[in-house]
């Protein structure tokens, strides 16, 4: 039996950016799915957050640069709720050490593009023929997936090349998967976040407070994982129609050329 509820899977659900995503989906009603790599006892108290507001929540703990633990995460999806709505592929690291490029190795090379490419990729792939089913079995539902990806697709940082390859090449999965999926009338969009306030900029909170001080934004403050979890839940409901395949640029105007 399927949940009555819409049911949304985050990676990188439990913290964060996708922690944010997570308690604006929940506002709208949807059974949460989070997965994380690190122990259910140590996100605990997030779950338990959930369900003392009344949200269904489980917790998905697996490694999407790993294709055992994609399936295991889609397989406790099926188990728990027997349906599958709406895919955040937020999960991401950044660059191990943050190396040079004429110093950086292929080890993290190759670690950064299997968590923050190949795991979405593929995850995709997943998700997407499960939604295909249920939408053969005549469930009712308007599924989406939804790719968070970076300023980093268009900024170079070269002390982080792989980040930024990776986060480029997940603006081309998602048009590659919007066009494949549309027949399916599933949307896919991708979010490109500026600064955003989360555990992978916190060792850089008092550059980025110089930054925003010397005007590196149009507006002068960090971003908050619930900026994007506001964006992200309005993309789910079918507020911005007409739009798949698109990119929703929430970086408080760092792009717009200034002289």
């Amino acid at each position: 039996m399927s949940s009555d509820k819409p049911v949304a899977l985050i990676t990188g659900g439990a913290r964060g950016i996708g922690l944010g995503i997570a308690k604006s989906l929940a506002a709208d009603g949807y059974s949460l799915a989070l997965n994380g790599v690190r122990p259910e006892d140590r996100v605990a108290d997030v779950l338990t957050a959930f369900r003392d507001a009344g949200t269904e929540v489980v917790y998905c703990q697996g490694d999407v640069g790993s294709a055992a633990d994609r399936a295991n995460i889609i397989q406790k999806v099926r188990d728990e709720f027997g349906r599958l709505d709406v895919l955040i592929n937020n999960a991401g690291i950044t660059s191990p050490g943050r190396k040079d490029l004429l110093e950086a190795d292929e080890e993290s090379f190759d670690r950064v593009v299997a968590v923050n490419l190949k795991g979405p990729y593929f995850l995709t792939q997943l998700a997407a023929n499960f939604m295909i089913e249920l939408q053969e079995a005549n469930l009712e539902a308007e599924p989406c997936v939804v790719n968070v990806s970076s300023i980093s697709a268009e900024f170079v940082s070269t002390n982080r090349g792989d980040y930024c390859l990776t986060k480029a090449a997940t603006g081309m999965a998602t048009k590659l998967w919007a066009t494949r999926l549309a027949e399916f009338g599933i949307r896919v969009y991708e979010i490109q976040p500026g600064i955003i306030r989360s555990d992978m900029t916190s060792g850089v909170t008092e550059k980025y407070d110089r930054l925003f001080a010397e005007g590196l934004a149009l507006e002068k403050r960090w971003g908050e994982p619930e900026d994007i979890g506001r964006a992200i839940a309005a993309l789910v409901r079918g507020e911005i129609p007409y739009a798949t395949g698109q990119v929703l640029y929430l970086d408080g105007g760092m792009r717009i050329p200034r002289l």
